[in-house]
């Protein structure tokens, strides 16, 4: 084999072991100790069905229900009295009881690409099916019992506003028989972000103390999760530049005595930081003010399987005729990018563009998409913008391309040195290396510069594939054509001949759907076949047969991934078939691809009629009938006196 044929073999058998190892292999560590998430029974939690406040310095639980869980949305809503939400990406309430923001849908997105689909809703109320809600307010401390304060079953009064808009903000207020008033002003900007601003104004005679708070309560895991080891879903937060992952089917695993658990399942933020839920697409994070002290609570109650994320303020004192306030904001929407990063740099949230997952090789996914997003601000359309990244991609990996293919050009004009120290030095493999090794040297090439152009592509493969994977920019992103989705598979299938019979492709996620070719992936196998050929095939049968298949095991193993990785991969391709065609022929080389693909072609129909001679049976050489020697006229031959003998007796 010669060396040009042995580096392109490794480097393709590099980049499929590495692919499958990577989709199939590996799979992200259990979390040990610290994880930063909670598996405890507090008994904080008297109602079921809704999460309980913190408790600090204090006792004590609300002693309210809303009736049984998984009752239908609409009824859990109208249990409580309601204030509308409405801006040009959310639309909601707030229930007055506990003061929660329980409900919430995203205006911009629906659930499927269907014209009649529904929009995506993000927040449930207590008593619906996977409620998910924040809650605020004050945990007593000192003398102040826990009903002393505002808690899930309080009914707040709407003091200011009717209906929240990023216009107009509304406040709630709630008193005590003690002389204490509680105020809850609330606002929400055009985007996700709410800013809820407690406070508490004591009328009485003695100072009192507490610690203000703000939860966030999902019970259960998400009836839409994911499971797929590449995307975290469940508990993240930031804590003075730590980001902090835990899925959610990890937490309830974890074992560690009370004692453990307690040191686990809070972190003290002295600066900056935010604690929340993550989805794939969509997140909802507490954030208090930057620079501002508090303590980040995860924890998982197993008795009512609900989980639960909290901000912890350090305690207060409010003296007499004075009055004290928080201000705490709540991100709950879609992650996209510009609006995150935005808040990031103008609120001044530590890394908070990293509540989007980029994965193991965020030093590549981020700037990647942050080209691509560039890109797509001046296209304006996904499909083309990943083609134009494909491009810039292959431009700033020219350099490697150039010396490789220069190389692969002068290893083509070494060809008949090869063949003469071949047939000089026989069998002897070392002999045949070293003076191979020499004539290198020689003659100033590198053999293993095939592969430089190569080894780059699987990291950017990889972190190409997580951005189109988890960033909401490429969810239900149409290109051209039939493909309306970039984060979906080729809706097409070679098994109703794209559209052409009377049935549909099967789903994504079947058995069958492993044979369901689209057009994108048969165009990608077809690409790498077609690469393939500007290179004649290995002499060696084992290595052509290698080479013939690639093409199309990748065309299978692919054939399910989102459309937006297989248009880069197609493109990316075809790039670099005109690349290594211009180069070779700059070098004086001239790859002859119909010749290479007709020569491809009689060699298999040789090896074909080849195994079928060989494995053809073998017919008995008939009889020669032997002249006689007196009259020359040929007669049967002799038979065996002893057969001639049986015969006789046979007869008798």
């Amino acid at each position: 084999m010669d060396e040009q044929n042995r580096n392109l073999l490794i480097a393709t058998s590099l980049s499929l072991v590495v692919i499958i190892i990577w989709f199939v292999v590996f799979s992200p560590d259990p979390p040990t100790a610290p994880t930063g998430a909670d598996v405890t029974e507090t008994g904080e939690q008297a109602d079921p069905n809704v999460a309980s406040a913190p408790t600090v310095g204090g006792s004590g639980v609300a002693d309210f229900s809303l009736g049984s869980q998984d009752l239908p949305l609409e009824e859990a809503l109208a249990k409580t009295k309601r204030i509308k939400i409405e801006t040009s990406s959310l639309i909601g309430s707030i229930s007055l009881l506990g003061g929660r923001i329980d409900d919430l849908s995203l205006t911009r997105y629906k659930e499927t690409i269907k014209e009649d689909s529904e929009i995506v809703r993000l927040l449930s109320p207590p008593g619906a099916s996977h409620a998910y809600y924040a809650m605020f307010g004050w945990a007593p401390a000192g003398q102040i019992g826990y009903q002393d304060v505002p808690n899930p079953g309080t009914e707040w009064q709407l003091e200011t506003g009717t209906t929240l808009t990023p216009e107009a903000p509304v406040t709630l207020v709630w008193k005590n028989d003690f002389g204490l008033e509680f105020r809850r002003h609330i606002q929400v900007d055009e985007n996700y972000l709410f800013t809820i601003t407690q406070s508490v104004t004591n009328n009485s005679s003695s100072p009192v103390r507490m610690a203000p708070y703000g939860l966030i309560a999902r019970h259960g895991e998400p009836a839409n999760q994911q499971s797929f080891f590449i995307l975290h879903e469940g508990v993240v937060r930031m804590s003075d530049g730590q980001l902090n992952e835990i899925d959610y089917g990890d937490v309830p695993d974890l074992t560690f005595d009370a004692a453990e658990r307690a040191n686990i399942s809070k972190i003290d933020v002295q600066q900056n930081g935010w604690v929340g839920f993550t989805d794939k697409y969509w997140m909802m994070t507490l954030v208090p003010q930057p620079t501002t002290p508090f303590t980040s609570v995860a924890k998982y109650t197993a008795s009512n399987d609900i989980f639960q994320t909290e901000a912890r303020h350090p305690t207060l004192e409010v003296y007499p005729n004075s009055a004290i306030e928080l201000q705490t904001m709540l991100f709950a929407g879609a992650k996209e990018w510009r609006t995150i990063k935005d808040y990031e740099e103008f609120y001044g949230i530590e890394r908070f563009v990293d509540s989007i997952d980029w994965g193991w090789f965020f030093f590549l996914t981020k700037p990647i998409f942050a080209v691509l997003y560039w890109i797509n601000g001046i296209i304006g359309n996904m499909g083309w913008s990943i083609i134009a990244l494909t491009f810039v991609i292959k431009a700033a990996l020219f350099p490697l391309a150039y010396k490789s293919y220069v190389s692969l050009a002068r290893m083509k004009d070494l060809q008949p040195e090869m063949e003469k120290i071949k047939e000089r030095v026989g069998d002897d493999r070392k002999q045949l290396q070293s003076e191979m090794m020499a004539m290198y040297r020689e003659k100033k090439i590198n053999p293993a510069a095939g592969c430089l152009p190569i080894l780059p592509q699987i990291p950017i493969f990889f972190s190409l594939y997580k951005v189109i994977f988890v960033t909401i920019e490429m969810r239900h992103a149409p290109f051209i054509l039939w493909i309306r989705d970039l984060s979906a598979p080729d809706p097409t299938s070679i098994l109703n001949l794209f559209g052409a019979l009377p049935w549909g492709a099967p789903d994504p996620g079947s058995l069958v759907s492993i044979i369901s070719l689209g057009v994108l992936p048969i165009l990608l196998g077809i690409s790498m076949w077609l690469q393939q050929k500007l290179n004649p095939a290995p002499t060696d049968p084992t290595q052509a047969m290698v080479f013939a298949w690639l093409p199309w095991i990748f065309m299978f193993m692919l054939g399910q991934f989102a459309s937006g990785l297989i248009i880069y991969w197609i493109a990316n391709n075809t790039i670099t078939f005109v690349q290594q065609y211009l180069i070779m022929r700059s070098q004086g080389v001239r790859p002859d691809v119909l010749g290479n693909i007709r020569a491809g072609i009689e060699k298999r129909r040789k090896a074909s009629a080849s195994a079928s001679q060989q494995s053809a049976p073998k017919e008995e050489p008939k009889a020669q009938i032997q002249p006689d020697r007196k009259s020359g006229k040929k007669r049967p031959p002799k038979r065996n006196p002893r057969n001639r003998r049986k015969s006789k007796r046979g007869k008798r």
